[in-house]
């Protein structure tokens, strides 16, 4: 696998997973799970739903307990451990916030829990609020705020505690397409100035791409690759993950199963130069205008079909749904494609 290359070295180890099983009834939520978060990463775990990744969040956080396997926090055991003695703070998608305390008295409070003197307190309320940029929000309610900024008192609520890791279970999902694209951004600037280690969970491949330093795709209750965005992406480990991260096309030539990403795939023109290119010829099922792209999905005479994403540089919807039906060239290079393996089901693999 491309990730392992770039694994974090045991010193450097913040969160560690070894054989983690979590069982309810007959199915295995969680089945053998072993993993390396480094120190400061940013890491996320990503998978449709049901796929083991808030169950292996809430071991690590101690909500759940394992059925076997180990866990381990800056290289010390705390399997057995309750939430409260382990040092981690979580972020949930509903923020679970106190409506009857003020901004600053949510942040405050993890602090007045633990004794932390009045000044300390005040201190370091302020500077997690500065740091979501809520300084001038102290005074107001969480009704009295949108929905991204009641997510920045929840992170800020559980940034000032200064966990060792910070687990966050999809705390963008309630958010707008817009807000939720402008809190990608900013989670990543925090995380990036106050250096915890993040520990992300989210169905979201955009989201995930876009925030992560690494990511471990599940899928039933085990992990099918570990790596950067950019090698899970280009480099996807079996057909379920080149299938679940972004879109792609799984292709078969010559006994030879190989994905291609659809923004890889030119839409050929007649004289275009096709040198050092696959060439196949084929026909337009459909063309999906949306503004900055156009999505077309061509039936290959060879076999198989393709969906091709072409930037809107100069065409409008009337040219891209004039090419509705019309017969068409489609091309690529060789080495924009990645050879893949078929995956398979729990059943397969476990047999009879």
């Amino acid at each position: 696998m491309p990730a392992e290359d770039q694994a974090p070295d045991a010193a450097g180890v913040d969160v560690r997973l070894v054989e983690l099983t979590r069982r309810f009834g007959e199915v295995a939520a969680v089945d053998s799970v072993s993993l390396d978060v480094g120190r400061g990463e940013f890491f996320t775990l990503l998978g449709p739903s049901g796929s083991g990744k808030t169950t292996t969040l809430r071991l690590i956080a101690g909500f759940e307990l394992p059925d076997a396997g180990r866990i381990e926090l800056a290289g010390t055991d705390v399997t057995g451990r309750p939430p409260y003695a382990r040092d981690v703070n979580t972020v949930f998608q509903d923020y679970a916030l106190f409506p009857h305390m003020s901004v600053r008295e949510n942040v405050e409070y993890g602090l007045r829990i633990k004794k932390v003197p009045r000044d300390q307190r005040r201190t370091r309320t302020d500077e997690a609020l500065a740091m979501v940029r809520l300084g001038d929000f102290g005074a107001r309610k969480p009704a009295q705020l949108s929905g991204g900024q009641r997510q920045r008192v929840a992170l800020a609520r559980a940034i000032v505690n200064r966990p060792h890791v910070l687990l966050l279970d999809e705390p963008l999902g309630a958010l707008d397409l817009k807000l939720r694209q402008e809190m990608q951004v900013e989670l990543k600037r925090i995380q990036g100035e106050v250096g915890i280690t993040f520990v992300y969970v989210t169905h979201d491949q955009e989201e995930a791409l876009t925030m992560s330093d690494r990511l471990a795709v599940f899928r039933a209750g085990r992990i099918e690759q570990v790596g950067t965005p950019a090698e899970v992406y280009e480099h996807p480990a079996n057909e379920f993950v080149a299938g679940f991260v972004g879109v792609s096309n799984v292709v078969e030539r010559d006994g030879r199963r190989f994905t291609i990403r659809p923004e890889k795939i030119r839409l050929l023109a007649e004289g275009d130069a096709v040198a050092d290119l696959h060439v196949e010829a084929g026909t337009v099922e459909d063309a999906a205008y949306v503004g900055m792209v156009t999505r077309y999905l061509v039936a290959l005479d060879a076999g198989g079909s393709l969906q091709v994403v072409r930037q809107n540089l100069e065409t409008s919807s009337v040219d891209a749904h004039e090419l509705r039906g019309r017969r068409v060239r489609v091309a690529w290079r060789e080495d924009q494609t990645f050879a893949i393996e078929e995956v398979q089901s729990r059943e397969e693999e476990e047999g009879p």
